[in-house]
């Protein structure tokens, strides 16, 4: 079968890869469709993130869906011909992490097209995948392309449970990326009642608009626009830090208001914050890292029609074309979230 496998920063290859037959507790799925993701983006053109870099090939990829081919021994909630979405997080189950049932924080989490640790764990972007049945979600009424965006999907819903109670809230999000226009869904799905959303990009903040964001601002022409929510004492309930750039954390505080709460989702490298401007206003700063149950519940919410991933899916390219896809992912003025066709 072909694998989608990076070399080297700008050095991706349409491999063959060996095929696995699928053991106890696993099936055997015959890929539909992947999403490129950020992470996928910077191993393509860098090599790596941070500190972690390639050190041998890796099969990228982790927005997947596919269709069920064979089943393993003992697994009876699956058939064959079912659509499932992937999810790409297998935690060992065994951790104390696990055990306090914060899974994904798991001390020897499995997470597909790692480079953290070596060695590297194989991504998804292959023709046929052997998972865990535990991984596997059916995706009836969906498109595989929907089902691919579970993933991503699942990372602002982890997000939005961990900013808490938004019913009602008026709601900042920095960044309008794959993550920042997903977070607009999340959002307004959990009640928020405002939700504002500042990029660089026009193009990149067109797709917030399309998916019910109530204003978006393009910082990087209009700077000061975010001084009108500065007054008395700031307007947001919760930001959405989406960017990963410190500019983004540092220009929202004046606009949150006592007491608010900060998510940070953006992996952009260590930031500077405005830490006695956040003490003055007593800040809550939040994390958010990863997801692991609200994988079934991105699902059966695009399901039951609650969040439509739709309009977010701008280009569909076959895995031939692996390469141009890649290329076209990181144009943010032309792409939103491109996928391939497997």
């Amino acid at each position: 079968m072909r694998a989608i496998i990076i070399h080297e920063a700008k050095d991706l290859r349409i491999e063959d890869y060996p095929v696995e037959t699928p053991g106890p507790g696993e099936v055997a799925i015959r890929l539909a469709s992947g999403g490129i993701c950020g992470s996928d983006l910077h191993y393509y053109n860098h090599g790596g993130f941070g500190a972690v870099r390639l050190k041998q090939p890796m099969v990228l990829g982790h927005e997947v869906s596919g269709h069920i081919t064979a089943l393993g021994e003992g697994v009876s909630g699956l058939a064959v011909g079912d659509l499932v979405a992937v999810s790409p997080s297998r935690p060992c189950g065994r951790c104390s992490y696990c055990g306090q049932g914060l899974r994904n924080h798991c001390e020897n989490m499995r997470f597909y097209g790692s480079a953290m640790p070596f060695p590297h764990i194989q991504g998804a972007f292959r023709e046929q995948l052997v998972a865990l049945e535990s991984q596997c979600v059916k995706a009836n009424r969906l498109t595989a392309g929907q089902a691919a965006m579970a993933e991503p999907l699942s990372v602002c819903l982890h997000a939005t449970r961990r900013a808490g109670d938004l019913l009602g809230k008026r709601v900042l999000i920095t960044g309008s990326g794959p993550i920042g226009t997903l977070c607009v869904l999340a959002a307004r799905a959990a009640g928020a009642a405002e939700i504002v959303v500042t990029d660089l990009s026009d193009a990149a903040l067109e797709y917030a608009r399309k998916v019910g964001a109530d204003q978006i601002i393009n910082t990087g022409t209009d700077p000061e626009a975010l001084k009108a929510y500065a007054a008395g004492k700031g307007s947001f309930d919760v930001l959405y830090e989406c960017s990963g750039a410190a500019p983004a954390l540092a220009g929202a505080v004046p606009a949150m208001r006592p007491r608010s709460v900060i998510v940070q989702l953006g992996l952009g490298g260590d930031m500077t914050l405005p830490m006695q401007a956040m003490t003055a206003k007593e800040i809550d700063l939040r994390g958010s890292f990863r997801f692991h149950e609200e994988f079934a519940m991105a699902v059966k919410l695009m399901q039951a029609g609650r969040i439509d991933v739709k309009p977010l899916i701008s280009h569909t390219m076959p895995i031939d074309e692996a390469v141009a896809a890649f290329e076209l992912a990181g144009d943010r003025s032309q792409a939103m979230k491109v996928q391939l066709s497997f």
